[in-house]
């Protein structure tokens, strides 16, 4: 393992990775959704293809992507070539809108440069990427002129993001999907000037409002809107690829907390569905009972899931039940291969380790 990290370590360093070093993997195909309209397959239609992923939202460290992708840049190709050992076949990369936004209108250009290159290492790794945008996971990043913006303002702003964003990603076949936000989340009611964050998780703030008044419209309606809003910009420069959405498992239309993007009411403006699901120990029943809830007639991708609260193998018990509703699932990768894992002493890793073992398992490949 050590040797063949030094490798790699060297080949990025010497700009291997720089473009696409296709010599050694097949050119990707498009997906596209399948035509039973239940899962996913090649853009012939040769053969089904089934998400199989990680969430690559920080390194062990806490790190975004975009706070060492330029400096260590040899990490990333490395975590790559992990990832596709493991048996993935899609990573999701969380793009923070104050690292790729300098104005409403002007785009970041040495960070979408840098995206155009993460998406020719994902070429080179025969992995696809599920783009996720909009994030404000770190309070630091955030631009104080954007949480001035009121909502129209921002909506902008965020249409400005997605228009760069795609149009740097339009003509690779490695991108699986855009996902517009992730977590967001229409309040019942008013919220104070600038508090557009939900609760934090640590140091993170995935919940994001896409309001701060609801005034007298019905919350369903102002997802729509926005929802609306932003494929339509992604449309505008690709045409292409598929759209999505990182909903939270409370999205349902049922009593009490609710995130206002009520699938039924959205789903015609995406290509497909995204929840996030982690189940509990001894709730197995109520997790499945969730996600057949969000059957609309298009797919359902699993985009979050983790042993946070029940153990390995109950997770891969949830896993294998839910085959009848998902198609696809995403986990989490943090930079630690099963070697390193193995050779810590660490709970927190030991943890991991028995996860990413049963990860391997249901690997599709």
């Amino acid at each position: 393992m050590y040797h063949r990290r030094m490798i790699f370590r060297a080949a990025a360093a010497c700009g291997l990775f720089a473009s696409p070093a296709k010599a050694f993997m097949r050119p990707l195909e498009r997906i596209v959704v399948s035509s039973d309209k239940r899962g996913f397959e090649t853009e012939m239609g040769v053969k089904r293809f089934i998400p199989w992923g990680f969430n690559y939202d920080h390194d062990e460290a806490g790190r975004l992507i975009e706070d060492y992708w330029h400096d260590q840049w040899s990490s990333v190709v490395e975590d790559f070539q992990e990832i596709r050992d493991l048996g993935a076949n899609v990573v999701r990369v969380h793009l923070q809108f104050g690292k790729f936004m300098e104005s409403k209108e002007r785009p970041n250009r040495k960070n979408l440069d840098q995206l155009s290159k993460l998406v020719e290492l994902a070429e080179a790794t025969g992995l696809y990427l599920n783009i996720t945008g909009l994030g404000c996971y770190h309070k630091q990043d955030v631009p104080a002129w954007y949480d001035l913006l009121d909502e129209k303002s921002r909506w902008e702003a965020q249409a400005s993001f997605w228009r760069a964003v795609a149009g740097e990603c339009r003509s690779s076949n490695a991108i699986f999907c855009y996902d517009i936000m992730n977590e967001p989340v229409v309040p019942g009611g008013r919220r104070k000037a600038g508090d557009w964050l939900g609760p934090g998780f640590g140091d993170k703030y995935f919940v994001q409002m896409i309001t701060l008044d609801q005034e007298k419209r019905p919350r369903f309606e102002i997802a729509r809107a926005w929802c609306e809003q932003m494929t339509k910009e992604i449309r505008t420069v690709d045409g292409r690829h598929l759209i999505t959405l990182g909903l939270v498992d409370w999205s349902l239309d049922r009593p009490g907390l609710t995130s206002g993007f009520i699938p039924e009411k959205t789903c015609h403006l995406l290509d497909f569905l995204s929840v996030h699901i982690y189940p509990e120990k001894a709730k197995k029943g109520e997790a499945l009972k969730t996600l057949s809830g969000f059957q609309m007639g298009k797919p359902v991708v699993i985009e979050e899931t983790f042993s946070l609260k029940c153990g390995a193998q109950q997770w891969r018990e949830f896993v294998e039940s839910s085959k009848r509703d998902a198609s696809g699932w995403f986990g989490f990768y943090w930079g630690k291969t099963l070697g390193e894992l193995k050779d810590t002493k660490s709970i927190r890793d030991a943890i991991l380790l028995e996860w990413l073992n049963e990860f391997q398992k249901g690997s599709p490949k």
